[in-house]
C-alpha cells in the first residue's frame, strides 16, 4: 500500500499481517480524495477505525493540518505508530488507543472538517454494532463536524440505504466495485 498524492506521494505504508485489517484499495482511496478535493487542505481530520492509517496519512500528505487517529487493536496500533514515524508525521498526529464509536476517543469538544469512519465489514452485519455505527455517525455529524465539514462512511456496497441514516443528514453515495462511500453532511435549516 502507498500514499497516492501530496508530500509523501509514492511512499509505502505497512499493514499488519493477517486479515484483521482491511485497508481501502488504492483506487477507491484515490476516488475518495478526488471527491473531497480542496476540503482536505488545512483540515482537522478524525480517522476512526484507523487501521494502517491510510486515510489519515493520505490526508496529511495532501495538506491536512492534523489527524486524530483512533484504533483499538494493539498489533495494528504498533504498525500504525511505525507508519506515522516512517513518514515523520508524529507532530501532526494524535494517536489514540480506544473504541472508535466511543465519544471519549474523539477528543474533548473537538470539531473536525473531515471525519473518516471505516469500520470492519463484520460490524455492518451485527445488529447491535450496526445500530451503534449509525448512531455514532449521526452524533459525529451533529456534534463534531465543523461548519462545511463532511463525514465519510465506508460500507460494503448494498449494505446501507439513505433511509437507514435517519433525519438531519444530507447523504451522497459513491460506489466503487464492492465499496460504498457515503459522504454525510448536516442538514442546513434556515432560521426563521
Amino acid at each position: 500500500m502507498r500514499i497516492i498524492a501530496g508530500e509523501h506521494r509514492g511512499r509505502r505504508i505497512a499493514a499488519p499481517p493477517g486479515t484483521g485489517t482491511r485497508p481501502m484499495l488504492d483506487r477507491v482511496r484515490e476516488a475518495l480524495f478526488s471527491t473531497l478535493g480542496e476540503l482536505v487542505a488545512h483540515a482537522r481530520v478524525l480517522d476512526l477505525c484507523a487501521g494502517t492509517g491510510s486515510l489519515g496519512l493520505e490526508s496529511l500528505s495532501r495538506g491536512a493540518e492534523s489527524a486524530r487517529m483512533v484504533e483499538r487493536d494493539r498489533n495494528t496500533l504498533r504498525v500504525l505508530r511505525s507508519n506515522i514515524a516512517s513518514l515523520r508525521l508524529g507532530e501532526r498526529v494524535a494517536l489514540v488507543q480506544g473504541e472508535a464509536l466511543d465519544p471519549a476517543s474523539w477528543g474533548e469538544g473537538q470539531r473536525f472538517e473531515l471525519v473518516f469512519l471505516d469500520p470492519p465489514y463484520a460490524w455492518w452485519r451485527d445488529g447491535r454494532r450496526r445500530a451503534e455505527l449509525l448512531q455514532a455517525a449521526r452524533r459525529l455529524v451533529s456534534e463534531r463536524l465543523a461548519p462545511g465539514g463532511v463525514l465519510v462512511l465506508h460500507a460494503p456496497r448494498g449494505e446501507l440505504a439513505a433511509g437507514d441514516l435517519g433525519p438531519g443528514l444530507v447523504p451522497r453515495l459513491r460506489e466503487y466495485g464492492t465499496n460504498a462511500l457515503w459522504y454525510l453532511r448536516a442538514e442546513v435549516t434556515e432560521a426563521a
